[in-house]
């Protein structure tokens, strides 16, 4: 099956959407002024970009950007498995300031052409999502080089020991806080 990118955002619309009118952006909201609930601060918090958005592929390598919560990251690599996808690589991504961390699966569709980024957020104090091994079996290298690098621990993975760094690592170095 070559799915579309408007396929996959209504299969992701259904998965991640509060209301049906937020199933699918294209792209996050250009004026940051744009309110939306109550100010904070002195500031007007903006409107959170929607969690399935078109994106341009020349602008950003992928066509597909999705936000899951950490809960919904096996179904969503189960949408892709079942469409064809495959899994390219899983990394983390260090929000410091905000006190999160953030997994990012890429995903491609060889016949399609299509890339997907799906993210997801976590606190940075348990930075713990669920292993989607048992559909990507690749993802196992993955998982264990992300938890190398960022402390990001997969729940349910078979084999989460030290991948690339020494055994006794007690440090992971992608971390923003990292002092060598």
């Amino acid at each position: 099956m070559n799915p579309t990118v408007d396929q996959l955002c209504e299969q992701f619309g259904r998965l991640v959407a509060s209301t049906p009118t937020d199933r699918c952006g294209s792209g996050f909201t250009p004026d940051a002024s744009v309110t939306h609930g109550q100010d904070v601060g002195d500031k007007p918090r903006p409107t959170p970009p929607a969690p399935v958005q078109k994106v341009d592929h020349a602008a950003k390598g992928y066509d597909l950007n999705v936000s899951v919560a950490p809960g919904q990251v096996v179904a969503a690599a189960e949408i892709l498995d079942r469409t064809g996808f495959g899994l390219d690589t899983i990394t983390g991504v260090d929000w410091i300031a905000q006190q999160e961390m953030e997994v990012v699966y890429d995903y491609f569709h060889p016949a399609a052409s299509v890339r997907v980024a799906v993210r997801t957020r976590v606190p940075r104090a348990e930075p713990e999502v669920p292993t989607i091994s048992a559909v990507f079996p690749g993802a196992n290298w993955h998982e264990r080089e992300t938890h190398d690098f960022f402390g990001l621990r997969f729940r349910g993975h078979p084999k989460l020991t030290p991948f690339l760094l020494p055994d006794d690592a007690d440090y992971h170095p992608l971390r923003k806080d990292y002092q060598p």
